[in-house]
């Protein structure tokens, strides 16, 4: 395993479900000195009495960063979740100019499988210009293209457990789904340990298919959950149905379009080669979740 790169380790976005995680990752591995950067300081009391330096920094105020990014060698640039169209990118911009400023000498930035103009994927294109912005500052850095997290699939799959169908608009593609969990292992690994400049794709150990989905949820449920695939519109009408603003509604089933495109069907052993240690499969993930796919639906 390479050695323990130089801090201090910066990790924005840390008080998120990803950040969190890395945190106890470095902290676990006692490196350090570590810098948690959020929008909401008073979130990260608990890090802050763990010995972990809090500040305040947020993208979309290009202001608060110089401060915020201050004295970092490495720094985790997590992906915002703003899916407002142009404000996820111009909140990297922002990022990664802040990060060259403050001489930061490695970067490591959770991107998107395959975030080519050929993805359907609504914020696509936000990750390949902030590929593209990273690479063009000269800085080393590590891009971490994770696939779509299996978590997604626990509402999903309860859902269809509860209707007795497993409904999507993905047609008969695969995707290497990947745990949040094995995500925030990557980028761990990645921020104590990577050097050079490579991009790696962050996935489970094999690409499952929505039929496959479907009979793991037979399984676990000991019922039979057909996968029935839909046109694209008629799922986002079935979601808009349900309560979701349209607008929401596109999105999620431009992952459906995704998968369905073959732009998702990527499983790698970068996972594995990164870590020392494979990504946990879907029916695994599933499996030790079965108390919440079962769980009766409000």
């Amino acid at each position: 395993m390479a050695s323990i790169q130089d801090g201090p380790f910066i990790v924005t976005g840390a008080s998120g479900h990803l950040g969190r995680q890395v945190m106890d990752r470095l902290i676990e591995a006692k490196v350090g000195p570590l810098v948690a950067i959020t929008r909401n300081p008073e979130k990260l009391a608990d890090l802050k009495a763990r010995g972990v330096e809090v500040r305040q920094g947020d993208f979309n105020d290009a202001g608060s960063l110089a401060a915020a990014f201050a004295g970092g060698r490495r720094i985790l640039i997590v992906s915002t979740d703003d899916l407002t169209p142009g404000a996820r990118l111009a909140a990297h911009r922002n990022a990664v100019a802040a990060a060259q400023a403050a001489g930061v000498r490695h970067i490591v930035y959770t991107s998107l499988t395959n975030p080519g103009p050929d993805s359907p994927i609504s914020f696509a294109p936000d990750h390949d210009e902030t590929e593209k912005l990273i690479a063009a500052t000269g800085i080393d850095h590590t891009i971490l293209r994770d696939n779509l997290y299996a978590d997604l699939l626990l509402m999903a799959g309860a859902q269809s457990i509860a209707m007795g169908q497993h409904f999507a608009a993905a047609g008969d593609g695969v995707t290497g789904y990947v745990t949040r969990t094995d995500c925030a292992r990557a980028a761990a690994h990645a921020l104590m340990h990577s050097t050079g400049r490579r991009t790696l794709d962050i996935t489970g150990p094999a690409a499952v298919s929505q039929a496959e989905v479907a009979a793991i949820l037979s399984d676990i449920s000991g019922r039979n959950i057909p996968y029935v695939a839909l046109p694209t519109e008629d799922l986002v009408q079935a979601m808009i149905g349900k309560g979701l603003p349209e607008f929401m509604a596109r999105v999620f089933a431009s992952f459906d379009e995704a998968i369905a495109k073959g732009c998702l069907a990527v499983a790698s052993d970068d996972l594995e080669t990164l870590t020392g240690t494979p990504g946990q499969s879907v029916r695994d993930f599933l499996t030790a979740h079965r108390d919440a796919l079962l769980a009766p639906q409000g």
